[in-house]
């Protein structure tokens, strides 16, 4: 399930083949498929080398998310944000590290707001719940870690 403003949102069935943009534009909501590689970027039984600030999309008024690898204890996502663009409180039931990798924003962890800008690295215990804020256009990595 995917969060898009305040509500869940099913994949689509080939979700794995997309990526998806959420886009908020006049008050009306909606979600655009960009078409993707259908595996991850990374592979597990390849090394790889790869350039963040090249991988990153942006939509104008909205989020791209990018699953960049996939495993079994785990997997790294990368977002790009359009300013003003949010994702609204939810938790997960994994370990969460967030790398800003460029711009600013506002996480807001159990309804206490931080600023974050391009080199800070956030932790997240499980269960927390969270929510996103682009105060500036943003990106970020996403590295989620399955408990033990």
């Amino acid at each position: 399930m995917q969060a898009l403003a305040g509500r869940w949102q099913p994949r689509p069935r080939d979700w794995r083949a997309k990526s998806l943009v959420w886009v908020k534009a006049a008050g009306v909501e909606l979600v655009e498929n960009v078409n993707m590689s259908e595996q991850p970027l990374i592979r597990l039984d390849q090394p790889k080398v790869i350039a963040l600030a090249k991988e990153t999309q942006f939509a104008p008024n909205g989020i791209v998310s990018r699953t960049l690898l996939r495993a079994p204890n785990g997997r790294m996502v990368l977002f790009g944000f359009a300013a003003g663009q949010e994702l609204t409180e939810h938790t997960s039931t994994q370990h969460a590290l967030i790398q800003i990798l460029s711009g600013e924003c506002e996480f807001s962890l159990a309804g206490k707001p931080r600023a974050l800008k391009a080199g800070d690295l956030l932790y997240l215990p499980p269960n927390l719940p969270h929510a996103v804020k682009a105060t500036s256009q943003f990106a970020m990595l996403l590295t989620l870690l399955k408990p033990a």
